[in-house]
């Protein structure tokens, strides 16, 4: 008869387990909470440390981009298939508008995204200059935002008057030529006070006040880019209007959805360059109640600022301003907060707004503006934390360091540059696969091809690889599944650059290519 087994020993050793799991788990939890407790904030950085290769390559090859979108009477250029071009802009209203840079594949000069590429580059420059300077691209990041803030000051001819647009767009895509050799005629489009464009006003503002601090060891020409910068200032705010409405036209192509965001990027610039306290007051007081949709999150492009008016003025927050007793500041930092909460994956607030491959992805023309936009204000909220000794960030509860935003940065840049399912680079001319069909006029054409308006959509439809490199451009990038249809130039969806994505991608690979405590003020 055999001995049957006591149930009341497997019991017993049963609860010993849990008694003993539970003071495990009990000593695990201290020492966690001690830990957390005990960590501080990262150490501040000093100046700029050992530099990252893979941006430092990057960030050379993407400056180049601007000397190709150059128009003008070029000075010492680099570009062996770039020419002068368009001497003759603006010669109807007796201005030089030769100078300035073409918009993306076309030879048009929008006034609205050239304004806004000026405003980020003068903000990658002043944020990351001294980065830039360890791999030898500060000048020439300088040289390329002067090109645009030379052409910008002669746009603007009077205090009312904004010439906003170079070109007949119609006309442009019409053709398809080398601008070198472009005939076609380009007529002058400007707002005024019978006409209004407050949107494009104030991002021309917040250029040339932003740029003024960029330049400010020239005097003469920072005082007379911030002189401008205010008279614009005044005029977008006087005269109030969408100018896609004042003139319907530029609808089409850069249509504006609201000019509030303008006025307050413009009054927040304007404020770093002044020091005037009546724009912060104006940014901060009724036209942030009315304008800036505080606790909302958007995304930061070149139509809409919001994002990057609420990293900037949180700069404030951390480095300058800390009276607690301004209410709409302290809106603009919970704002931005939120912003950078819905960009870190694993936050509860993580937008789902990404690919499988964890690309931020916001629209399917020109996908790559949100992803590294976003990411650009991840670094930049990243280093101000750092900077002022801020430990953590708090999204719905889980506290995150600043590392965990440079991670989400480097996650975009790193897809950018070829960490994605296609296993290729959308940023031409850096690493083994690149694009090699852009949708680019002046790469496409050879520069010994005889072409008018006309006859030169053969290179268009042409099924070989363009024979000049578009070094330094960043495509439109992947559809929604990934995929990126990389054979066809007249893929203007998903090969075609912009002027405005390069400044993007400029300032976002300059606060990678190493670290350094960001400036405590502009000025």
């Amino acid at each position: 008869m055999g001995v049957k087994p006591s149930s009341r020993g497997c019991f017993g050793w049963f609860i010993v387990a849990v008694i003993l799991a539970l003071i495990i788990g009990a000593i695990v939890y201290t020492v966690k909470k001690k830990s957390e407790k005990s960590e501080g904030p990262a150490p501040i950085p000093g100046p700029p440390g050992a530099t990252d290769k893979k941006y430092a390559d990057a960030l050379k090859i993407a400056t180049q981009f601007f000397d190709i979108q150059k128009s003008g009477k070029l000075v010492d250029n680099k570009i062996s298939w770039r020419g002068d071009s368009a001497l003759r802009d603006g010669s109807q209203a007796k201005l030089d508008l030769s100078k300035g840079m073409y918009d993306a594949g076309d030879h048009m000069k929008f006034g609205l995204p050239m304004a806004f590429t000026a405003t980020v580059l003068s903000w990658a420059i002043l944020e990351y200059g001294d980065q830039m300077d360890v791999v030898n691209q500060l000048e020439p990041a300088k040289d390329s935002l002067k090109w645009i803030t030379d052409y910008l000051i002669n746009a603007h001819p009077e205090a009312n008057v904004l010439y906003i647009q170079v070109g007949d767009p119609d006309t442009d895509h019409g053709c398809w030529d080398r601008p070198e050799d472009m005939t076609e005629k380009r007529p002058l489009t400007q707002v005024n006070t019978s006409f209004p464009g407050t949107d494009v006003a104030a991002e021309t503002a917040a250029a040339m006040a932003s740029a003024s601090l960029v330049f400010k060891s020239d005097s003469t020409y920072s005082s007379t880019l911030l002189r401008h910068a205010k008279e614009l200032f005044t005029f977008a705010d006087k005269y109030r209007g969408f100018y896609s409405e004042s003139i319907p036209e530029v609808a089409t192509y850069y249509n504006s959805t609201g000019y509030g965001d303008e006025l307050l990027w413009a009054a927040s610039w304007l404020y770093h360059s002044t020091g005037d306290k009546s724009y912060l007051q104006y940014a901060t007081g009724k036209n942030g109640k009315l304008f800036a949709q505080w606790g909302s999150p958007t995304w930061f492009s070149w139509d809409n600022k919001l994002a990057g008016a609420q990293v900037l003025l949180s700069r404030l927050t951390f480095l300058g301003n800390k009276d607690t007793s301004n209410s709409g500041l302290q809106m603009y930092r919970k704002t931005a907060e939120a912003v950078m909460c819905g960009l870190i994956p694993d936050s509860p607030t993580a937008t789902k707004s990404r690919t499988d491959g964890g690309l931020i992805w916001v629209s399917q023309w020109n996908a790559l503006q949100h992803p590294v936009a976003s990411a650009f204000l991840a670094a930049l909220y990243s280093d101000y934390m750092l900077s002022s000794g801020t430990a953590k960030l708090s999204c719905n509860g889980d506290s995150y360091k600043p590392s965990d935003l440079r991670k989400f940065a480097k996650s975009q840049a790193d897809y950018v540059l070829g960490n994605n399912p296609m296993k290729m680079s959308y940023l031409v001319g850096y690493g083994e696969k690149y694009p090699q069909y852009v949708h680019h006029r002046g790469a496409s054409i050879p520069t010994d091809a005889t072409t008018g308006c006309k006859d030169g959509w053969t290179w268009l439809e042409s099924k070989e690889p363009n024979p000049n490199e578009a070094t330094g451009a960043l495509v439109g990038g992947p559809f929604l599944n990934e995929t990126f249809v990389s054979n066809d130039r007249n893929n203007s969806m998903q090969a075609e650059p912009s002027t405005y994505n390069s400044a993007l991608i400029v300032g976002l690979l300059s606060g990678l290519v190493t670290t350094s405590s960001v400036v405590q003020s502009f000025t």
